[in-house]
């Protein structure tokens, strides 16, 4: 399987902690850091898994963190002005595979989550949410058990997203053509899960989800995150 992980962000919620290094090199304890975290732990359970990382904001500490780990890095020289939108296009020839999950690089989550969901194949698009959170970050409204708009501005929603998307061989590539679409209309600043909401309301796009509320995750997008993060590696160390 291909998984991409988005890490060109500068991280300008946690400065000035991001100022020196992008928050997805944050350390989790002496001996992971956020990034390091999520691919070692998709190679222990995927030991076959191409991984690509795509960088932006001080890339060469992004590539200097990475080099032992055997991944791939894409870079994404126009960071500063542009959305995860361009960060995945910068990647889309590895959108063309028969499986493809697209994760943010400042999320950390429990070694269950990631055997028993991430690392599994998929026959249908789908993305992760948790109803048990009710933040007001970039949330999903549903339909059945399909996905009707995710959207940071939705007043009412069943869930939050939890910035992992699995796509099939299929849905892959449909993102992928998509995505040349916009970056083609100038649409640079976007967030790639824009293309997946234009894709349901022009296309009539089945886009499936998972409720992963019964898992343990923190997204990485403010200081208290960070708390949280660490506590959910320390209780998965504690696990082995």
């Amino acid at each position: 399987m291909t998984y991409i992980i988005l890490a060109a962000g500068m991280g300008t919620n946690l400065q000035p902690l991001t100022l020196r290094i992008p928050k997805s090199l944050y350390k989790l304890d002496r001996y992971s850091t956020v990034l390091q975290r999520m691919v070692r732990t998709i190679r222990k359970f995927d030991q076959k898994a191409e991984i690509v990382v795509v960088a932006g904001f001080k890339y060469d500490h992004l590539i200097r963190e990475m080099e032992r780990e055997n991944v791939i890095v894409v870079r994404n020289p126009f960071y500063a002005c542009t959305g995860s939108m361009a960060s995945l296009w910068f990647a889309r020839k590895y959108l063309e595979r028969d499986n493809v999950t697209i994760l943010n690089s400042d999320i950390v989550v429990e070694d269950r989550l990631v055997e028993e969901i991430i690392c599994r194949r998929t026959e249908k698009p789908y993305i992760l949410v948790d109803s048990s959170r009710k933040t007001g970050k970039y949330n999903v409204q549903i339909q059945g058990d399909r996905i009707c708009v995710m959207s940071k501005e939705l007043s009412s929603f069943f869930a939050q997203y939890t910035c992992v998307t699995k796509l099939d061989a299929v849905s892959a590539r449909f993102l992928l053509e998509e995505i040349d679409t916009m970056i083609n209309n100038e649409m640079y600043d976007l967030l790639f899960e824009d293309a997946l909401v234009q894709m349901i309301f022009e296309n009539d796009f089945d886009l499936y989800y998972k409720d992963i509320k019964d898992y343990s995750w923190a997204e990485v997008d403010n200081v208290n995150d960070l708390i949280i993060a660490r506590e959910v590696h320390k209780k998965s160390n504690e696990v082995k």
